[in-house]
C-alpha cells in the first residue's frame, strides 16, 4: 500500500462516516415525527372510543328501562287476569 493512498483511503471513510451519521439523523427525525403521528391517531381513536361507549351505554340502559316496563306491564297483567278468574263468580253475580 502507498502512502498517498492512504490518506484518500481514509478521507473516504470519514465522508461514508459522515453519510451515515446524516442517514441516521434522518431516521431518528423520521422515527420522532412517526410516534407523533401514532400518538396522534391513538388519542383520536380513544376520543372516538370514549364517545361510543358513552353511546351504548346509555342505549342499553334506555333498553332496560323499556324491559323493566313491559315486564312491569306483564306482570300486572297476569295479577288482574289471575283475579279475574279468580272471582269469576262474584263479577257475574255484579254485572247481573
Amino acid at each position: 500500500m502507498s502512502p498517498s493512498t492512504l490518506p484518500e483511503r481514509t478521507s473516504v471513510l470519514e465522508v461514508k462516516v459522515e453519510n451515515i451519521e446524516e442517514k441516521v439523523i434522518e431516521l431518528q427525525q423520521d422515527l420522532r415525527d412517526m410516534n407523533a403521528n401514532i400518538s396522534t391517531q391513538l388519542k383520536g381513536m380513544q376520543a372516538a372510543s370514549t364517545l361510543q361507549h358513552a353511546e351504548l351505554g346509555n342505549k342499553i340502559k334506555d333498553l332496560e328501562t323499556l324491559k323493566n316496563r313491559w315486564i312491569w306491564t306483564i306482570a300486572g297483567a297476569v295479577a288482574a287476569s289471575g283475579w279475574i278468574v279468580a272471582n269469576i263468580d262474584k263479577i257475574e253475580k255484579f254485572l247481573k
